[in-house]
């Protein structure tokens, strides 16, 4: 009795699991009835330019950009709403490296100030200034005639030049009377630390200031500034002495 019960329980089941079984199994039928043609674009509709940002195709923005390309792109965006002009992403890359050639020039112009102390042009050019012919490295600043130096400067009137020889005079004076150790790798702050009288040191500092303003940053001055600047390395070789 119990085995005919699950019988009678489970039959139901089983034949209608087998009717849905019938009725899902179909078969394909074709359409024999209806014309399918080929679809073709014509040359007017291939040769059709799409404008706008959601057909550029060309700038790739699955990638991260530096601030440098998002400033470009944001400039070539307001440029193109003001005034119309668009500027191709070819364009962009080709901006983007020349800053970025600038910007490492500027890096080396600043690296050869700061390690070589001279100019960047004196390296790649030759002057006719009697300054090139000193080599420091090798001559002690003491066996150097700076006062000749000097009148041959104010004749070609170059008075940078002549500037630098009124400082390379009070480093003369210094490294004579013995108050600093002079050598041609140390710099115009060692000079400065090495002065112990305070009011020398102030007049020496603000001589180095004013000297370093005017050679190495190229600043140009002409007879009358240069006579000011003069009244004041005299007042300094005056403390020195």
């Amino acid at each position: 009795m119990r085995y005919i019960f699950l019988l009678l329980f489970f039959l139901p089941c089983i034949l209608g699991a087998q009717t849905h079984q019938d009725e899902d199994t179909l078969s394909v039928k074709y359409d024999s009835n209806s014309n399918v043609s080929e679809k073709a674009f014509s040359e007017e509709d291939l040769s059709k330019k799409y404008t706008g940002d959601e057909f550029d195709y060309e700038v790739d923005t699955g990638k991260s950009q530096n601030l440098l390309l998002r400033f470009l792109n944001w400039l070539s965006q307001k440029l193109n709403n003001t005034f119309g002009l668009d500027i191709s992403p070819n364009t962009l890359k080709f901006l983007e490296y020349t800053i970025y050639v600038l910007m490492g020039l500027l890096v080396i112009y600043l690296m050869v100030r700061f390690f070589v102390n001279e100019n960047f042009g004196s390296i790649f050019t030759k002057k006719a200034n009697p300054i090139l012919d000193i080599d420091l490295a090798e001559e002690h600043i003491e066996d150097l005639d700076l006062d000749s130096l000097l009148r041959d400067a104010l004749k070609q009137k170059d008075y940078r030049l002549a500037v630098r020889f009124q400082f390379l005079k009070v480093l003369k004076a210094l490294s004579q009377r013995q108050i600093i150790d002079w050598h041609f790798e140390k710099t115009n702050s060692d000079y400065s630390r090495e002065i112990n009288e305070n009011r020398l040191k102030t007049g020496f500092d603000e001589a180095s200031y004013l000297y370093e303003n005017i050679w190495y940053g190229e600043q140009w001055i002409d007879a009358k500034l240069y006579e000011k600047t003069q009244h004041r390395f005299s007042r300094l070789h005056q403390m020195i002495a």
